[in-house]
Order: C-alpha cells, then structure tokens, then sequence
C-alpha cells in the first residue's frame, strides 16, 4: 500500500499533495509502468483521505499521462519517459532547485538613483481611481466581456480628443486616434506602418527608441543635435524619410525646439513627402508660460504624427499610450495593421476614459506641476549650493529632470565606478548617445521627481560623498 506523508505546506490541496508524490514515485522508477495503484477507496481509508481527494489526484495524473484508467479493473502507471539523471525526490514537500545558469542576481539597492526618473508613488491618485474602477464595473460590467475595437475604446479615444482639444489646441478627430500598451508598443507599430522609412533619430536619445527600431529591422541614422534640436543640416543630408523627434522637451538634453525650426520641420516634411514623428514625452510638466503649441497643431499637409503616453502625469506601470495618424496613415493603418487586437485592458480604459472626462486628469496635472515645481527648485537649490562653483546646470523649466555638468578630469565610467562603491546610481548624458562626443562629457542626468523634501538632503550627501575627489 502507498504510505505518504501528508503534511506538506497548508497552501498546497490535498489531492495536489498526493499527486505529486504519486508522480514522482512513477518519475523515479519506485512504481513501475504496468503497476496497478490502490483502489480509491483502499488508499483514501489508508491515508484517511476522502475518496473523492484520491479520485482528483488520480484524474490529474491521467490527465497528464501518468496513469491510465480502465473502468472496472482500475489505474495502472503508464509508460513514461523519465528524464535522464533525474535525483530521486523524498516523499517530503520540497521545491525543485534552481539551476546555476539561470539564477538570476540580485537587483543592486542604491542609497540613490539619480537614473530614476519615475515619479514619486505617493502622488499617485489611488482614490479616485479606485472610485472610478468601482463605479466602472458596478455601472456597466457588460462592456467587459465585449471585444474592445482594435483603435481603443471609443470613450477613451472621445476623452484624449477632448482633452487634447481643450489644453494643447489640437484638433484631433477620435477616429484618428489609437490606443495602445505604452510608448514602446507604439514605435514596434510605427516600424510596421513605414516600413521602407529611414528613420532619423535623435542623438542623444532615447535609449529605447533607437533598441526598438533596431530590433524591428527598421533603418534609421542617427543625427545630431544644436541648441535648437535636431539639425536641419544634417537631416537634409541623410535622406531619411521619417524623422522622430520631441520638439516639446528632448530627453534628455531639456531642449525645447523653438517655432523657426518648428516651421522648417515642417517645410522638410512637405518638400520631401517625409513624415514627422512628434513624441510629445513629458510636455504636459511645463512650470512657467503656456504648453509649447504641437507640431500637430500646426500641421496642414497630414505630415505629423502625434504620440504620448500617461506613464510620466499618471504611472509608468498604467501602460497607456496614444498615436494620433493623420488620414491618409490611418487608412494605411487600417488595411495593413488594422488585424492587431487593442494592447489596453478594456477595464483600464473605461476607467482612465471616465478619469479624463470627469475633469480629475486635469485636476491631478495641476498638482502634480505644483509639487514638482517646488521639488524642482529645491532640487537646483540644494545642489547649487552644495557644488557651488564645482558643476553647471542646464534646465528648460520643464520635465522631471535637469543636466548637471562636473567640472573634474575624470571620465565618465571612472565617475560612476566611484559612486557605485558609494551606492550611488548615475546616469550621463554620454549614455544616451549613439556617437561619443567630448561635449557630453562629464554631464550627469538628474532625475528628481522621487527627492521628496525628506530625500533630497540625503540625496545630495550622497552624491558628495561619492564625488569626494572633486
């Protein structure tokens, strides 16, 4: 008769814990295939189980190929292939060790992270969203069980337009909208809808862009940028056909793109028949004037396409994001891509749709610029003074984060080994372009928005504690 030990940890069923150690007695060849298995009544009377526990375990393993059933004479262990130098298991509960190759290292945890540039959690509108996601699935559960259109739900893509309408001065129609899993889902779409562009790309940039495009098997070049942003020159030169740029407020250099070369993308993008990809990242943080007015807005010809995400005004982790196509892309789109379902949980937008059209986005905007407009300046004051005469600042006062140049000779990987023996994460300005240049040299990238006032001491301790040198 089977004799198990049944008490493993209190989370694992019954009939799962019988079942594995039937199983991995058939796995290590203490029951062999042909052997007939205790009748169900026999063994649960004998482990003091219910037979409807032993009936369970006996139908998983059959299920899974382990036994066979026949109807009047019983279970019999089938015939398995037992992995090759497989360690005989105990009859104890225990888990599978992991193997050497794949164990995975430990995250480091930084004393500081001025490579961080997620916002700080505790400005996280947790309330109202949960009222809104209450009120969804109370007010309108059947929506969720109906297929989201492939573009977005429709009141979500009402919402972005009106919103869009309202503060920014686009006019947008929801039909040209798509909704989809974050920034990084919208540039594997825009590889697929141009895909004999050859994108010009900002330099420096974003890291992701530039991995995306190339691991899509897009062409693109990378162009470099002057005080203005990418450089009319250079992208005359290159031939590219698409042109990705955040005119609004570049990562992570903080240029913000003035209107005489707004105007000449324009012009490029109408002489050449090329298409201008506007990555609006952040232009929502804006901390003195009036939002910098879209290139989209000022689109005639349908050469502008429009994208942003809420990852940096809500959450990184809400995954949300929008492409705005004009008409003649948006068929193309349609006839060629129009196949792909909506990458956004339909609960999701339901519920950011409701937070948008309810006025709460706006509201969640207006303080979240209030509190990062005070961290931001406490930021450039602590540092400021903690460094004084020791680094310069370059910020556009916009954005979650400011350029910090260090007056040292040291390099860049030798400045960073330094304040990693500190627990100090650093991120350069170095490490977002595609061709060194000596004049990013030396320049860090502070990101600002998780130094609440409590942090922020500590944070700049830190870094002076790790740059002792200078």
């Amino acid at each position: 008769m089977l004799t198990y030990a049944m008490d493993a940890p209190a989370d694992i069923p019954l009939y799962e814990r019988l079942y594995r150690h039937i199983r991995d007695d058939i796995l290590n060849g203490v029951l062999r295939t042909g052997e007939r298995l205790p009748s169900r009544r026999a063994l649960a009377e004998h482990l003091r189980l219910s037979v409807i526990t032993v009936e369970t375990a006996y139908r998983q393993l059959e299920a899974e190929g382990y036994v066979t059933i026949s109807p009047r004479r019983g279970a019999f262990v089938a015939e398995t292939d037992r992995p090759p130098e497989r360690v005989a298991a105990s009859h104890s509960e225990t888990s599978p060790a992991t193997p050497e190759c794949v164990t995975a290292s430990p995250s480091p945890v930084w004393k500081l992270d001025l490579g961080d540039n997620c916002p700080d959690p505790s400005c996280f509108p947790t309330a109202a969203l949960a009222r809104l996601t209450r009120q969804a699935l109370s007010e309108n559960p059947e929506a969720l069980f109906v297929p989201t259109p492939n573009q977005g739900l429709p009141a979500l893509r009402q919402a972005v337009a009106d919103d869009l309408r309202e503060f920014r001065g686009m006019s947008v129609s929801p039909e040209q909208i798509l909704i989809g899993a974050g920034a990084e889902y919208l540039y594997l779409l825009l590889a697929q809808l141009l895909p004999s562009a050859l994108f010009a790309l900002e330099d420096p940039g974003h890291l992701k862009i530039r991995q995306i495009y190339k691991s899509c098997g897009a062409r693109f070049v990378c162009l470099p940028l002057d005080a203005h942003g990418l450089r009319m020159d250079a992208l005359r030169r290159s031939g590219a056909t698409a042109a990705h740029i955040s005119p609004a407020h570049h990562y992570p250099t903080g240029i913000v793109t003035p209107i005489g070369r707004r105007h000449a993308l324009l012009r490029w993008a109408e002489e050449t028949g090329g298409y201008l990809i506007e990555d609006d990242y952040d232009s929502e943080l804006r901390f003195s004037g009036r939002p910098i007015p879209t290139l989209q807005s000022a689109d005639r010809n349908g050469r502008v396409l429009y994208m942003n995400t809420f990852s940096q005004t809500i959450s990184p982790s809400l995954r949300v994001g929008y492409l705005i196509l004009p008409p003649e892309l948006l068929e193309t789109y349609r006839e060629k891509l129009g196949f792909y379902a909506c990458t956004v949980p339909t609960l999701e937008q339901e519920v950011l749709a409701r937070f948008l059209s309810s006025g709460q986005y706006e509201q969640r905007l207006s303080r979240l610029r209030k509190i990062c407009r005070a961290r931001r300046a406490a930021a450039l004051d602590a540092f400021r003074t903690r460094f004084a005469g020791r680094v310069t600042i370059s910020e556009q006062g916009a954005g979650l984060h400011f350029l910090l140049r260090l007056d040292t000779p040291l390099s860049d990987d030798e400045l960073r080994r330094r304040a990693e023996s500190h627990g100090v994460r650093l991120r350069f300005l170095s490490d977002y372009a595609a061709e060194p240049v000596p004049a990013f040299a030396h320049t860090l990238v502070v990101n600002y928005a998780g130094l609440t006032p409590e942090k922020l001491s500590e944070a700049v301790a830190a870094l002076s504690d790790a740059l002792t040198f200078m």
